[in-house]
This record gives C-alpha cells, structure tokens and sequence, in this order.
C-alpha cells in the first residue's frame, strides 16, 4: 500500500484506517500498512509493525525497523518500492546496504549490483510474499476483524508470531 494516500476521507467504523492505492490505475480503500522485516536465512520474521497509509509509510516503517535492530544487518533486501534515492540513502546512513530491486533511474548503481550477495537477495527477497500470502490466507488479516491502529497492530504481530512457529515447524521436519 501507500504509493496513494489520502486524509480527505474517513471510515465511521475505523477512524485510524487511510484512503490508500496500491498504484495508479488501482481503486482506493482504506487500510494500514503492515510492515515486515525478513531474515533471509530461513524466513522468519525478525520484526513488524503496523502504520498509517500514507505514501512513504513503507519505506519509513522499514526504517524505523532496521534502526531497532541491535545489532544491524549487512544488507537488506526490498522491492522496486524501496528504490527511492532518499530511503536508499537513509538506509546507507544507518550502515544497511540496501539490496532492493532496481527500479528506471534506479538509486541503486554498480557498487551494489556487483556482488554476488545482491543477487542472492533478490531471490530470497521473494518469500515475503509468500509472508503476506499465508498472513491474508491462513492468518485471516484478508479482511481485519480489529478496528484501531493498536487493536489492527496486535492482530498482525500475533499472526506473524504464529507464522514463524509454523514456519520452524516446517524447518524442523526438514533437518530432521
């Protein structure tokens, strides 16, 4: 969500939800954006969060994100989304690099693009979707059942614990 957001209309049922668009020529609804930070190792959720839609909410979620961890990442990977001079330089500063896939007049140069690294990423960038996937399908965030940014964030972080338990179940089975 959030290349699109609006403040001019408010939902009477969800007050904190925001009049977004996936991209043009997409209708708009009102929603949240929920945010995930992805360890690429072996898939498991690291961290997330649930913010107002707004048209950087993304990128400035994944910040907030990345500048939580104790200790950072060495890279961190993103969609064409991500591929915006500012957030590609924010995430430098915090000491990421940033691993996103590249966009017409991409932020992102030669310097990243080089290592064998940055290709490893963006295959392992993939499974978020899957992520969200199983989240709408088997997590039941398709339609939310909360109303509230707090009530909305609990419900997502609950649902995230739940895939990361299914997950190591899923990586036990396999090891062993």
């Amino acid at each position: 969500m959030g290349s699109v957001a609006r403040t001019t209309h408010q939902s009477t049922t969800d007050p904190d939800s925001r009049l977004a668009k996936k991209g043009p020529g997409k209708e708009a609804k009102l929603a949240y954006v929920g945010e995930v930070l992805m360890e690429n190792g072996h898939g498991l959720i690291v961290d997330a969060c649930v913010v107002h839609a707004s048209g950087t909410a993304e990128q400035d979620a994944a910040t907030d994100l990345l500048q939580a961890l104790p200790s950072r990442p060495a890279t961190v990977a993103g969609d064409k989304a991500y591929d915006r001079r500012a957030w590609v330089e924010t995430a430098r500063a915090i000491g990421v690099v940033p691993h996103v896939a590249q966009a017409s007049r991409s932020a992102i140069d030669g310097r990243t693009t080089r290592h064998p690294g940055y290709a490893l990423s963006q295959r392992h960038r993939k499974r978020i979707e899957e992520i969200f996937g199983w989240m709408k399908t088997i997590g039941g965030l398709r339609k939310l059942r909360h109303r509230g940014t707090a009530k909305v964030e609990w419900q997502f972080l609950f649902v995230a614990a739940v895939y990361n338990l299914v997950r190591l179940r899923t990586l036990t089975r396999a090891t062993a």
